[in-house]
């Protein structure tokens, strides 16, 4: 049996080997699909590729905005390097600000190396296998600490979800033994309103009244919406207790429990019963809010 996984997280890894030190962090929120955001540093972003598989491999489901960094540590190996031609885009788009907006001066150095990626700090002939095992390491470990995280929320969600289903379980329970009495107490109505406005002299066609009370009690039988609802609510716990990629099996199985309650509130005109149904469709909406963050 595997765990439930929340796609809600946040996960940091590093590794140094010394000359360089790589920080990964990955942050993931809820999404249908596996939407993938990488950040890197210039001379990364060849292997965002390899990147891109890491994260698959590791979440299922979610989106996931990953961040990697690079530190040189030996000065000796490091070397800084101008960015020429990012550089002159910067100058003559701040010119062109500057020329729109008349506003006098030109761009300045102080402002232009500001700018992201215009100087970038790498070492000297390096080596690409080395800065590999250097990323997947980085990535690894920050993708370990992630599912950490997600594997604690996904248990507090079950544990939500279950104590929304016991609540809601108990609600059915009720509304299944509320539901036996209908037709009787439909029956008393339907005389004594009979008797209310036509009088005591009147003499009740017993034939007719047995036929009103069929119809009736066809049109509002909920046996079988309740039998199926059950049968939804122990899909849910089998599927809970299956774990891992689960929230797409859960969601299926909440839309058919809800079409199960709206239609046991449409047959059913009690009071009590109606009550009841909706604190049912409310509970359900919580849980199908909580099922939304789960892989």
């Amino acid at each position: 049996m595997a765990n439930i996984i929340s796609m809600t997280g946040y996960g940091k890894g590093e590794y140094n080997d010394g000359k360089r030190c790589i920080t990964a962090e990955i942050k993931t929120i809820n999404n249908r699909y596996c939407d993938i955001n990488i950040k890197t540093p210039r001379h990364l972003r060849f292997f965002e590729d390899n990147i891109r598989k890491i994260l698959k491999n590791g979440i299922q489901r979610g989106r996931i905005d990953a961040y990697i960094n690079i530190d040189y540590i030996s000065e000796s190996d490091t070397v800084i390097v101008p960015n020429l031609c990012l550089a002159k885009q910067y100058k003559d788009a701040i010119d062109e600000i500057k020329n729109e907006l008349n506003i006098n001066g030109n761009a300045s150095l102080d402002t232009i190396i500001k700018f992201q990626d215009v100087l970038v700090s790498r070492e000297y002939n390096e080596d690409e296998e080395e800065l590999r095992i250097c990323v997947e390491t980085a990535m690894n470990n920050a993708i370990e600490n992630l599912v950490a995280m997600r594997l604690v929320e996904g248990d507090q969600l079950e544990c939500d979800i279950r104590s929304s289903m016991i609540k809601i379980l108990e609600l059915i329970e009720e509304i299944s033994k509320n539901s036996e009495t209908i037709v009787q107490d439909y029956k008393l109505k339907f005389e004594s309103r009979i008797k209310e406005l036509l009088g005591s002299t009147y003499e009740l066609d017993e034939n007719r009244l047995y036929n009103e009370i069929v119809i009736y009690a066809d049109k509002s039988d909920i046996n079988e919406e309740i039998v199926r609802f059950k049968s939804h609510m122990v899909q849910l716990d089998n599927v809970l207790k299956t774990g891992g990629s689960i929230g797409r099996k859960l969601d299926f199985i909440i839309q058919e429990a809800n079409r199960e309650i709206n239609t046991i509130g449409s047959k059913i005109g009690n009071l009590d019963i109606i009550q009841m149904v909706i604190e049912i469709k409310n509970l359900l909406e919580k849980v199908r809010e909580q099922i939304q963050n789960i892989e």
